[in-house]
């Protein structure tokens, strides 16, 4: 079986094609097959992208969004992204996290919001569409600061991040696929979205270790999980039909399935 990817979306010039499907015959033999198609490799998925992005080189930005629940490993998968797809180039592929937005928690304390710390009005989304709009309309030359979350202090260190010179970038982060006010504008600045898939138990088990690494009591950390943060999956999972692709991952090999 050829490697399931759809050809047809994005940006990539069409005379590029027949580069990809002979890219196939040397496409690492670790992958393997289910009843849903055919699982690939992290540095498949690079290619892909690489392919993708490949009408916008030296221009202007490529913008991917990797949306999911929170612990469904997206920042690891947009991670091992980056780094497959800037091995043997110069760094043309960054990362842009989602959560930098948070709002600070001095200010969600103020305005009794603290206890729902990670839904969608904990954000400031005003500053994030105001970002992302700025990724997506200037040369990759143009500097854009970007705020980064610290788990350490728990609050955002704001413009810790510089994003200069990278004609990829991964936008990962829970909501941007959700169609409510403010947040609907995400999408649109996007070039193409994929959504993480996860299973509940793994997602709720990770959430748990998560706060109790980040300082709470096992109590605390339960009641987190079951009072906000599922909740908020359900939420997420809602958006799942608006990815162009939903993306699986099975021992570290992904599974990539368009959404019709």
């Amino acid at each position: 079986m050829l490697l399931s990817l759809p050809i047809g979306k994005g940006t990539a010039p069409q005379f590029l094609i027949p580069v990809f499907l002979a890219m196939q015959s040397w496409l690492p033999m670790c992958s393997y097959t289910t009843d849903r198609g055919r699982l690939v490799s992290i540095e498949e998925l690079a290619d892909l992208v690489l392919l993708r992005a490949a009408g916008n080189l030296g221009a202007s930005r490529y913008l991917l969004g990797i949306c999911g629940p929170p612990a469904a490993g997206k920042s690891t998968l947009a991670a091992s992204l980056r780094d497959a797809i800037n091995v043997g180039r110069r760094s043309i592929a960054a990362v842009a996290p989602m959560d930098g937005f948070h709002f600070r928690t001095a200010e969600l304390a103020e305005s009794g919001r603290l206890d729902r710390k990670g839904q969608p009005d904990t954000f400031d989304v005003v500053n994030f569409i105001d970002r992302l709009r700025l990724l997506r309309n200037s040369d990759t030359e143009i500097a854009v600061p970007w705020p980064l979350y610290d788990r350490a202090i728990h609050d955002p260190r704001p413009d810790a991040l510089t994003l200069d010179g990278n004609s990829i970038v991964i936008v990962e982060g829970n909501y941007l696929l959700l169609d409510s006010p403010g947040w609907s504008a995400a999408r649109g600045f996007l070039d193409e979205t994929w959504y993480l898939d996860g299973d509940r138990s793994v997602i709720e088990e990770r959430l748990i270790q998560r706060h109790i690494r980040g300082g709470k009591a096992i109590d605390e950390a339960l009641r987190k999980v079951t009072a906000s943060d599922l909740p908020n999956a359900e939420l997420i999972a809602g958006t799942k039909l608006r990815a162009d692709y939903v993306i699986s991952e099975y021992d570290g090999q992904f599974l990539m399935v368009p959404n019709e």
